[in-house]
């Protein structure tokens, strides 16, 4: 759990400082502002490329070797986006950033894998405390920029490659991190869990399920609905905020400070919503997170003011935070251990996916019908996982 928390914060460090100067690169490569997200998309859409191919091989060669694979890719994009910067070439670059992207699904992972080698009764504190290592990348990862600029230009190359050398460098750490502390090997540890726990309901004996059955159970799908329209509002809302500030005059410093009430939100509460979601159960902290997300959406509409939208993007962040932790420890619940990687790697591509179009989709639905009508829809979207975990429960076979 140490090793999973610490490559998860070294890991989120190298992408924060990196995607902390992605527009800013993209401009310059590009030669013009069109080109300011297109380091965030090709980021998501390498994300999402891959992240069910991530879990087929977490069954197949294990969960150490997985994660080093895709670290390791990640060093090479990294390496490839700072090299490229330097060239003032922006098709490799892209290239190098799609290669960040894929790191980033794996190690995205992780937190199933926390959550395998725990007891179902501390699913959710697991998953939490993986999560929580975000935390220190988002706070930390910016603070890198600075130095990392000045240390490229000392060596006369563009203070934009700083970054992103740093990004392959932290990646690289995660990944001898992993092959020398995430032992023994998960996936057999959590099959040794698995036998410990044989009277839990959710693992019945029998092979291994084809995906369409397992996408059949209740929970799963109230898992998976939490997991992706959490994150399809979240990041819509998410993107736009700025946008709508500038729009009504606010200060680059009061868009920042909205912004980074949001990331506080969305990471802060982790070792709470653990807790919950092992207290509660799953579906009480997923209605509670939907709920959130209502009320987060509703709130962003009713003003532009600079407190209003701090506290609505900090719920917004909190309810995120709420329908990722407890719906990540309800679909592992769900699976068997040679049923994880596959069906969890098939879900973080659906989460992948819904974060490109949201990005894309928050600014045409932004342009055709404003802001308050789009928290207004985003908060009606949001009611769908709402109802299905406050929905009761169908009864289980004896």
């Amino acid at each position: 759990m140490r090793t999973l928390l610490l490559a998860q914060s070294l890991g989120s460090a190298g992408f924060i400082v990196a995607s902390t100067v992605a527009p800013l690169v993209g401009v310059q490569l590009g030669g013009s502002p069109a080109w300011a997200g297109s380091a965030a998309a090709t980021y998501q859409g390498g994300a999402a490329v891959v992240a069910f191919g991530w879990g087929v091989l977490m069954d197949r060669i294990g969960r150490r070797g997985t994660l080093m694979l895709g670290l390791s890719v990640g060093v090479l994009g990294a390496a490839l986006a700072a090299r490229s910067i330097m060239q003032h070439a922006l098709w490799p670059f892209l290239l190098g950033v799609a290669g960040m992207g894929m790191a980033y699904s794996a190690l995205q992972l992780g937190r199933f894998v926390a959550a395998e080698v725990s007891p179902p009764a501390a699913r959710g504190r697991a998953i939490a405390t993986v999560v929580l290592g975000s935390t220190v990348g988002a706070v930390f990862g910016p603070f890198l920029v600075a130095p990392a600029g000045g240390l490229a230009r000392r060596f006369g190359f563009d203070e934009l490659s700083g970054p992103y050398a740093a990004s392959a460098i932290a990646f690289a750490t995660v990944v001898t991190l992993l092959f020398l502390r995430l032992r023994p090997e998960p996936r057999e540890l959590a099959i040794q869990v698995a036998a410990l726990h044989l009277t839990d309901p959710h693992l019945p004996a029998g092979q291994r399920r084809p995906l369409r059955e397992i996408l059949a159970l209740p929970d799963a799908r109230v898992a998976i609905a939490a997991l992706v329209i959490g994150q399809a509002v979240m990041v819509m809302l998410m993107v736009i905020t700025s946008v709508h500030m500038k729009e009504h005059d606010h200060a680059l410093s009061s868009i920042a400070l909205v912004i980074s009430s949001h990331v506080f939100g969305m990471y802060a509460f982790s070792a709470v919503s653990g807790r919950l979601a092992d207290a509660w159960g799953r579906r009480p902290l997923i209605a509670a997170g939907a709920g959130a997300l209502v009320a987060s959406c509703l709130w962003a509409s009713v003003s532009p003011r600079l407190l209003p939208l701090a506290g609505a993007l900090l719920l917004l962040g909190l309810g995120w935070n709420f329908c990722y932790v407890g719906g990540s420890a309800l679909l592992s619940d769900q699976l068997r251990p040679a049923e994880r990687g596959r069906t969890q790697g098939f879900n973080d591509f659906l989460i992948g996916l819904v974060s490109a179009l949201g990005a894309v989709g928050s600014g045409l639905v932004f342009a055709a019908v404003g802001y308050p009508v789009m928290g207004g829809l985003a908060a009606v979207v949001s009611l769908v996982p709402l109802a299905l975990a406050t929905r009761s429960q169908p009864l289980r076979p004896a």
